[in-house]
């Protein structure tokens, strides 16, 4: 969500003769994310999220847009995209494809308890059952082809030991997908970035209140436990080593099945899909940080915090599934 794409007002006013959504009240460009442009774009109707897509193409993207709109219509709370007066969903900004999107209430926690653990499992869990039926069907683009494709890019930039222990686990992972283990897990589309700064929260700390879920652009059809364990490699972590809080890791899984229980093949692979959610986004973060996109807000994560990550998964055992 850097800004790659600079929107002027005019931009905006333009944009906004396309939809009925009302006139122009303000235009402030988000700063946060390192893949798309994204703006929250004020209007005497409403407020929203206009978001440019800088890497998803036009054929990909009817599956995300659609996706959100199938969600909010069975009362899952997300961006609910809106509708142009000629009936469609996507048009295109400077030449890139681009849409607006309700925008959710609240604010995201930087530091959840358990309550915000437990109702962000729930609505995960509450997602992956009601896009069961949904019918487009698009792969992880950040998924296992892509850690192949990619893991050559950054282990020249990587210590001997580093680079041992990514190839070790990417090979682990090729190796698991072939599995009836693997091939059994529940899976449909999932939203693969569950990280805490893309759900929101109403009301107090002690007491908080679900305001959605957003950012759904790298989502995909992936295994429904991978989404899990991403969540769980964020939001129930101590910073500084990735270890895992019980607490928070405890209220997350039992929320999450109280709503769809987990299979015994889940069971199985969980300590495997821990260290599959940590690879992948320790790869994400080399390839950004080495290997950047120019933007005029860009700040790349720092690699190292996943690589911390993945070495707890590979060197503690993994707490049990409910």
């Amino acid at each position: 969500m850097a800004v790659f794409t600079p929107v002027s007002d005019d931009d905006a006013r333009e944009l906004l003769q396309r939809y009925t959504l009302g006139e122009l009240v303000s235009l402030r460009g988000i700063t946060a994310g390192i893949e798309n442009t994204n703006y929250f774009l004020s209007t005497t109707r409403g407020e929203y999220v206009l978001t440019i897509f800088e890497v998803l193409t036009a054929e990909q993207l009817p599956f995300y847009i659609e996706l959100m709109t199938h969600l909010a219509e069975r009362s899952v709370p997300v961006p609910h995209p809106q509708l142009m007066r000629d009936g469609t969903r996507l048009t295109t900004l400077h030449g890139k494809p681009c849409a607006i999107v309700t925008r959710l209430s609240g604010g995201y926690e930087p530091d959840p308890g358990p309550a915000h653990c437990a109702q962000t499992g729930e609505t995960l869990a509450r997602m992956h059952l009601a896009a069961a039926d949904f019918s487009i069907r698009q792969p992880n683009l950040r998924g296992l082809p892509w850690w192949q494709e990619t893991v050559p890019h950054v282990l020249p930039f990587l210590s001997a030991i580093q680079a041992d222990m990514l190839n070790a686990t990417l090979a682990e992972q090729t190796a698991f997908a072939k599995t009836a283990t693997y091939a059994a897990l529940p899976s449909g589309p999932a939203h693969c970035d569950l990280f805490r700064d893309n759900v929101l929260f109403d009301g107090t700390y002690e007491t908080p209140r679900m305001g959605g879920i957003i950012d759904f652009y790298f989502a995909g059809c992936d295994t429904w436990l991978f989404d899990v364990a991403v969540c769980a490699n964020d939001w129930c972590i101590e910073r500084e080593t990735g270890a895992f809080i019980p607490e928070r890791l405890q209220a997350l899984l039992n929320a999450y099945a109280a709503i769809r229980p987990f299979t015994p093949q889940e069971h199985e692979a969980w300590p495997t899909m821990l260290q599959a959610g940590a690879l992948r986004f320790w790869i994400s973060r080399l390839y950004d940080y080495f290997l950047p996109r120019p933007a005029q807000t860009l700040k790349p994560h720092d690699p190292r915090h996943f690589e911390r990550i993945l070495t707890q998964r590979r060197q503690v055992a993994a707490p049990s599934l409910p």
